[in-house]
């Protein structure tokens, strides 16, 4: 699905031609994150690139890019991005001209409050699960676990089913499995994060949600505008937060938030 999304916009389908875009800076962010009260340490690498006016971005697990591909693919065309760079510059070259062609300006803007970090990751995580139309006492598969998340998820009155490839246990002790098939086909919902474009997996999430008629909400800072493209096709809610994400600044920012 995803594949088939960049032949599409290399074909022109979704815009200008990529061989006559540039994309102007591609460059690389490492940081990592512990909030007060935690012990878990986020270890977070992105890969961004800009087109026009807009930032794509993608997380990347050890291994999976370098740094050289900044100097590599910085003021390159876009379609040279799309069909020779690894995964993630491909993911966040994609993410860059998708949104460069459509802002999401046109969506409801969501302001996160200025504050330390435990506060506006509280306020994020709130308007994603605000996201979330369910019974209380469902189950929601949370595939791609952020501890303030779980616990927005729990506020609601729903279960948590807490999914991750690096975390085994949430901040509350509760375990978290690393293979998805055992949340995704018990889940009355699920809540996904953009990482699963970038990881690969999110082509099988999108199939079993369509399969089996349920609820699929994407919070992404990773292929917001890639994710926003599935909405009516299996995706049923998005918040889109573009670079500069909420935790790079202590200030008012915004996310964008989508429903179908």
């Amino acid at each position: 699905m995803l594949d088939d999304l960049i032949t599409e916009v290399l074909a022109g389908k979704h815009g200008p031609d990529p061989a006559e875009v540039l994309a102007t800076s591609v460059f690389w962010v490492h940081h990592g994150t512990r909030l007060a009260g935690s012990d878990t340490t986020y270890r977070n690498q992105y890969v961004l690139a800009r087109v026009g006016k807009a930032f794509g971005a993608c997380a990347f697990a050890e291994g999976e890019a370098d740094p050289a591909v900044c100097a590599n693919y910085s003021g390159a065309p876009v379609a040279r991005l799309l069909t020779e760079a690894p995964a993630p510059v491909r993911v966040a070259a994609l993410d860059a001209y998708l949104g460069n062609v459509r802002p999401h300006e046109t969506a409801e803007r969501v302001v996160l409050p200025a504050g330390t970090p435990e506060e506006r990751a509280a306020a994020r995580d709130a308007a994603v699960a605000g996201l979330l139309d369910v019974e209380p006492g469902a189950k929601v598969a949370l595939i791609g676990v952020v501890n303030p998340l779980v616990k927005a998820i729990r506020d609601r009155g729903a279960e948590c089913l807490p999914c991750d490839l690096s975390l085994r246990t949430t901040q509350w002790g509760d375990p978290v499995t690393p293979d998805m098939r055992d949340v995704l086909g018990v889940a009355d919902a699920v809540v996904a994060t953009g990482m699963t474009i970038g990881n690969g997996t999110f082509d099988e999430i999108l199939r079993t949600c369509r399969e089996r008629d349920i609820p699929l909400i994407v919070y992404a800072q990773t292929a917001s505008a890639v994710a926003r493209h599935f909405l009516g096709a299996g995706v049923t809610a998005l918040s889109a937060e573009p670079f500069p994400f909420s935790q790079f600044s202590a200030d008012d920012t915004a996310l964008f938030c989508y429903r179908t």
